[in-house]
């Protein structure tokens, strides 16, 4: 697995310059979660989640151009147990780019000419299917655009990324476990929107576990409380310790000696934001200590003000043998459609989109 340690991309997006249908500002993008209102004319996109459309001129498979983009989209996903690219994806030349292929859900146009004098992101929603995003590079020749793309390869990851974990918000807006919600709800005050499937739970003190069952290939929530202390509440070596505490106690193994704990120095935290407030965001691999078990997880610690509380809301997998990625980041978006007590009438984001801005090298 490369990059297991490797800091997300996610606290950080470069501002891609907005281009809605012909016209927008350039340097920002303020937010990428949802699409246009669809018209009863505009076409279902295309693709199942993650997948990307490469559409570039034929020189640019000779000039070393598409392989930078194509290394960078192909790169595995940090906190995973085996290698699972961010995207899959697929290429076609400017020429091909016609009918149904202009549907995919994401897409990427690589237009590398003399007559750009810099490097620039655009971005458009909806512009031939929804939801769709439509993304352009320029670049004024191919070692430019591999530079560019070098220089901001996080941020494309990121920015895709959040794209379709939005949309995958809006698929629980539409269709999520509502008798699960309502026993998350009585006991935390807190809501959130959790995935059908998740239908066996467990309550413990200050503790709630839900999961899909199905033993081989499990989706899990969990969610936690401890009281707020300070400011090192949020360490990582806090974290352990309170996860080890409450996961060893609530989520037991067959035996006293077997229990949940944190892969050693297989996972990291960091800071982030959920609805515009501080988040500490951990991932990485966990195990059951003195037993072959084992997978990945993703873990949003908040601070509920209004009860002098921390809120950790987490998800993990356990698939042996399967691939995780769909999985995951399912689970990872519904974790940031959880509001606690005090943001009720607070609209739900699987992110909030920072305005930051872009790699001013090639401005």
């Amino acid at each position: 697995m490369k990059n297991v340690i490797a800091r997300t991309a996610f606290l950080v997006i470069a501002a891609l310059a907005l281009a809605a249908c012909g016209g927008g500002n350039q340097g920002t993008v303020k937010n990428v979660s949802g699409s246009k209102k669809k018209s009863v004319f505009t076409p279902q996109s295309s693709g199942m989640p993650y997948e990307m459309m490469v559409v570039s001129q034929p020189a640019d498979y000779q000039n070393g151009a598409y392989d930078a983009l194509f290394e960078i989209l192909n790169d595995d996903i940090p906190g995973l147990p085996q290698p699972e690219a961010h995207f899959k994806i697929s290429r076609l030349t400017h020429e091909n780019f016609t009918h149904t292929f202009r549907y995919c859900r994401n897409v990427i146009i690589m237009n590398i000419d003399h007559m750009y004098t810099s490097c620039k992101f655009k971005f458009s929603r909806d512009v031939y299917a929804s939801p769709q995003i439509v993304m352009t590079i320029q670049a004024p020749d191919a070692q430019s655009f591999i530079r560019f793309v070098k220089d901001n390869a996080g941020s494309l990851i990121s920015f895709f990324t959040r794209v379709e974990m939005n949309r995958e918000a809006d698929n629980l807006q539409k269709e999520h476990n509502i008798p699960v919600e309502q026993k998350i709800k009585e006991l935390f005050d807190c809501d959130i929107w959790i995935p059908q499937e998740l239908n066996k739970t467990k309550v413990g003190k200050n503790f709630f576990w839900a999961s899909t069952d199905n033993g081989t290939k499990d989706m899990n929530f969990i969610m936690y409380t401890y009281p707020y202390r300070d400011k090192n509440t949020f360490t990582a070596e806090y974290f352990a310790a309170k996860r080890d505490s409450a996961l060893r106690y609530n989520v037991p193994g067959p035996h006293d000696d077997i229990y949940m704990t944190l892969q050693d120095d297989l996972w990291e935290v960091e800071d982030g934001t959920v609805h515009g407030q501080y988040a500490q965001i951990a991932r990485g691999l966990w195990k059951m200590a003195n037993y072959s078990m084992g997978g990945p997880f993703v873990s949003v610690s908040r601070v509920d003000e209004k009860n002098g509380r921390v809120v950790v809301a987490e998800a993990f997998i356990f698939a042996p043998g399967e691939h995780k990625k769909y999985m995951m980041r399912r689970m990872e978006a519904a974790l940031y459609t959880l509001r606690l007590p005090d943001e009720l009438d607070v609209e739900r984001f699987t992110y909030d989109i920072e305005e930051v801005t872009i790699n001013p090298e090639n401005q």
